[in-house]
């Protein structure tokens, strides 16, 4: 079968959409062509890098004819290390883009279909991660590094000034890799599996400015150690940036396995008390180094706040909180509720969901640890029928077993969170055999790049 484009061939193509991860979309007789960096509007000399039989990826070589929503880029390593994918498009028009790629997978899938609200921005969309994972690294002279992966790859980019990164986690993580490099502490090598440092993972309480620093190490054995302890307390009494905040803990993590799963099992702590707090809303949570707490505070409040609406409590509900994480939607509904059972598969989350509980005395929850596709059953045996359920389900959405389990337990209303809107769309399709999805709402936790958030509200028919 003849393609109507070849590889290696240009083209000049018009940008007829943008896809789901902000990719242009042109087509040429019919035949769908991928371009990264392109904007709906524009008009582009394209070079072919890759042909299949249902689509081909192209690059673009000229800009003809330039869409208005195109800005100049305000970082210098954004292209390469693929983080923040929209950042060459204007803010608003980026929001305008997530509506649109939510409202196409609900019109190509759901039987019913609900017109998407516009996406909730951010004020300032910069500086907004409370959590930072620098891997470390070599650069061609042989000296460490940190930075990020590069674009689909384990590449090091290093970068100065990341606009998406709180400015304490640079400063700090700047001062660290200057410590290794004085003092000749050879950085993990992925390819001959020796080296100490592999990566530095700092997380930052927003509202309490609390600072927790993890280096993850290949082992227990990390030289000079008590000395970059000494130099990381140092650097917030001296530091101009980091002497506003607070240095709660320091942690080692010991990782040696060859796999790209950041954290290892084991974690001891150097200093301080091995967690730090922050505050939504009015609660306050624990985070520990392994446990999962949402990475835009901000946005996270406004996401929250939207999902209780979205469950329209009266008072005496009895509410399920599956993959519960920390506990944060259930202490958030907790006041607006009768009882609330949470559910984690994480072991380490749910010890911080039983203190958090504790931290805010809340005596109405209830958090269980279990897979939730088997814990759930359990639940639903023990307690009275929920009359809502929260789920915030990792990228894959939720199984079959746990659907099907939904579906003969009726709660009047289920309120979906998800950072995959693809799998989400998905599984309330599924769920529209017994309910009417009310409202889809997308929230721009990670401005610039492609990624949003959604909350759905679905009501028993």
């Amino acid at each position: 079968m003849k393609m109507p484009v070849e590889k290696n061939k240009e083209y000049i193509v018009d940008i007829i959409d943008n896809g789901y991860e902000g990719e242009g979309i042109a087509k040429i007789d019919g035949y769908t062509i991928f371009i990264q960096g392109a904007i709906k509007g524009e008009k582009c000399k394209i070079l072919i890098l890759k042909v299949t039989t249902s689509h081909a990826f192209g690059k673009i070589l000229e800009i003809i004819e330039k869409s208005p929503a195109r800005k100049e880029c305000d970082c210098s390593t954004y292209k390469r290390c693929g983080g923040c994918s929209l950042r060459h498009i204007e803010y608003s028009k980026t929001l305008e883009m997530k509506q649109n790629a939510v409202q196409n997978l609900v019109n190509k899938t759901l039987n019913e279909k609900v017109k998407v609200d516009k996406t909730i921005g951010m004020e300032k969309p910069i500086h907004y991660r409370n959590k930072a994972q620098f891997p470390v690294g070599l650069n061609k002279e042989n000296k460490p590094i940190l930075g990020i992966f590069a674009n689909r790859s384990h590449e090091i980019i290093q970068i100065d000034n990341c606009l998406i990164q709180h400015e304490v986690s640079q400063v700090l993580a700047k001062e660290i890799i200057k410590f290794i490099s004085e003092n000749n502490i050879n950085v993990y090598n992925e390819k001959t599996r020796s080296g100490f440092l592999r990566h530095i993972v700092i997380k930052i309480g927003f509202k309490t400015k609390e600072v927790m620093c993890i280096l993850v190490n290949n082992g227990e054995i990390l030289p000079k150690e008590k000395e970059l302890v000494d130099k990381i307390k140092n650097e917030f009494e001296t530091n101009e940036i980091l002497s506003k905040y607070t240095l709660k803990t320091i942690v080692k993590n010991i990782n040696n396995k060859d796999t790209n799963v950041i954290l290892g099992n084991k974690n001891i702590v150097l200093f301080g008390d091995g967690f730090i707090y922050d505050k939504l809303g009015e609660y306050t949570f624990k985070i520990s180094p392994m446990s999962f707490y949402q990475t835009n505070p901000i946005q996270t409040e406004i996401l929250y706040n939207k999902a209780i609406e979205f469950a329209d409590l009266k008072g005496n509900e009895t509410i399920l909180d599956l993959y519960c994480g920390i506990g944060t939607i259930g202490i958030f509904a907790s006041k607006k509720v009768k009882k609330v059972y949470g559910i984690e598969i994480v072991e380490d989350a749910v010890k911080d969901a039983i203190e958090n509980a504790k931290l805010n005395n809340i005596q109405n929850i209830e958090f269980l640890c279990g897979d939730v596709e088997k814990t759930l059953q359990e639940v639903l045996i023990k307690s009275k029928k929920p009359d809502v359920i929260f789920v915030d389900p990792p990228r894959r959405g939720l199984d079959n077993i746990t659907i099907s389990n939904i579906l003969k337990t009726e709660p009047v209303r289920i309120v979906y969170i998800s950072c995959n809107p693809a799998t989400m769309v998905r599984d309330l399709k599924m769920l529209e055999e017994k309910y009417e999805v009310k409202k889809i709402q997308p929230v721009d936790m990670f401005p610039y790049t492609s990624h949003v958030e959604c909350v759905a509200g679905l009501k028993l028919k």
